[in-house]
């Protein structure tokens, strides 16, 4: 566990929502099943193993230590979700938790919910991902799928996107979705929360895009399972983009390399040109890039020239 202490007893004080130790990336020997996070003002720390009671309250004394350094005067927040045994647990062990929640990330607004689920509202991992997308969306139609809250949708709209489709078939997280556009002051977005599987007449009617994102689960019994799903999904790029157009592909399944979706791709798609994969924040960093989360950029041919008059 000193790995983790070690990264309290240096850590500044965030502002953002990110990442502050990753020990599931397997950089640090004995501390592969801690996390921590800051979702500003509240620390949330995982566990992936059981661990004691003795353990919790050393990791609360060093929080305890360095917030009195970094926030002299200020009430220490902080959550502990275990996730041990395929099981989630999660509790308030010291603080408070503002209602509603709301964190930022490169001048962006989103409600989170850390005290209730496995998923906070905001994929830490994918804030290169979002960034991408608000330095590439300017002037485009972009449709988000599997759109959870519309984190991307909010990141394009404040990269210049003319318009953005979301579609989740969570009703719940479309309209969080719908909060985070109002958080941001954000118009130009549809909210679709629909099976995308028994959609694609409407979506492909509301084309063509400029950039498709797509970032399912890698496994929702009854909805999506990447390794007969995914490929669904990937054949159908070349009729949603239009020439030039973009997709971000993302998956976040350890046992499926980038391989998979590159091979899928070959197979559902291979008109559609691999161009890079983008990076990780450098607080994921991993042992085993391949199993760390993958988020993989193909460009649609362009259309042919026009033929010159003679």
């Amino acid at each position: 566990m000193q790995a983790l202490l070690d990264a309290i007893a240096t850590m500044d004080r965030p502002t953002d929502a990110q990442r502050i130790f990753h020990g599931r990336g397997g950089l640090h020997p004995g501390c592969e099943h801690w996390t921590l996070d800051a979702y500003p003002p509240v620390w949330v720390l995982t566990s992936f193993a059981p661990v004691s009671e003795a353990d919790l309250a050393t990791v609360g004394e060093a929080l305890q230590a360095r917030w009195a350094q970094i926030a002299p005067g200020e009430p220490l927040n902080w959550v502990f979700q275990s996730r041990a045994e395929a099981r989630s647990e999660t509790r308030l062990m010291a603080g408070s938790v503002p209602n509603p929640h709301v964190v930022t990330e490169d001048g962006a607004r989103y409600l989170v919910h850390v005290l209730r689920g496995q998923n906070h509202g905001l994929f830490l991992d994918m804030a290169e991902g979002r960034r991408w997308v608000r330095q590439h969306a300017a002037g485009q139609k972009v449709l988000n799928l599997f759109a959870y809250t519309c984190a991307f949708s909010v990141a394009a709209l404040q990269g210049g996107a003319r318009q953005v489709v979301n579609l989740d078939m969570s009703g719940g997280a479309i309209a969080i979705g719908q909060q985070n556009h109002a958080l941001n002051g954000l118009a130009g977005a549809s909210f679709l929360a629909h099976d995308l599987f028994s959609t694609w007449g409407k979506v492909n009617r509301l084309g063509p895009y400029g950039l498709v994102i797509v970032d399912p689960p890698s496994y929702q019994k009854g909805s999506f399972v990447a390794t007969k799903d995914y490929a669904r999904v990937l054949r159908r790029l070349p009729d949603l983009l239009r020439p030039g157009g973009h997709a971000l592909l993302c998956l976040n399944a350890p046992e499926l390399g980038p391989e998979f979706v590159q091979d899928t791709m070959r197979e559902a798609a291979p008109e559609l040109v691999f161009e890079q994969r983008l990076p990780n924040p450098s607080a994921f960093a991993d042992v085993a890039p391949e199993r760390a989360l993958k988020v993989l950029l193909y460009r649609a041919p362009d259309l042919p020239p026009r033929p010159t008059a003679p």
